[in-house]
């Protein structure tokens, strides 16, 4: 009688790999918009991510594109140790926001911390004119 290792593969295949706990790693982050009177403020929660990690821009249509790629693979170099399963981590995520009319598209500004992507989208600030002058009577 042979005797294998090959139930180990399985059990862990028949653990992750059910309906009750699917494979899918395709949550989208959390966004907030906040709106004050001189901008409006985009955070998007994407923990563990670098700057490098983001792109955004302004696309031809004048919309904000949101980018979200990283790719992390672990390796180990220990002579001692075998995968029974080994997995990568990719995660890619865009998102497209239709900007309002007010925002002033030229001083948009973007920065991470702690995992949080916040994007500045300044209002265009418009200065009311206060009309003042004399008028003569006839």
């Amino acid at each position: 009688m042979m005797r294998t290792n090959s139930w180990i593969p399985a059990v862990f295949n028949d653990l992750f790999d059910t309906d009750y706990m699917l494979k899918c790693n395709a949550t989208a982050p959390a966004i907030n918009v906040k709106e004050s009177d001189k901008a409006y403020t985009v955070e998007l929660a994407a923990p563990g991510m670098k700057k490098e990690d983001f792109n955004v821009h302004i696309n031809d249509e004048g919309n904000l594109v949101l980018k979200l790629e990283s790719k992390q693979e672990h390796k180990e170099e220990d002579k001692n140790v075998r995968y029974l399963r080994r997995e990568f981590n990719y995660t890619k995520y865009e998102q497209t926001l239709i900007l309002p009319d007010d925002v002033k598209k030229d001083a948009i500004s973007a920065k991470v911390e702690h995992g949080v992507l916040t994007v500045e989208l300044p209002k265009v600030v418009e200065e009311k004119v206060k009309v003042s002058r004399q008028i003569d009577i006839a």
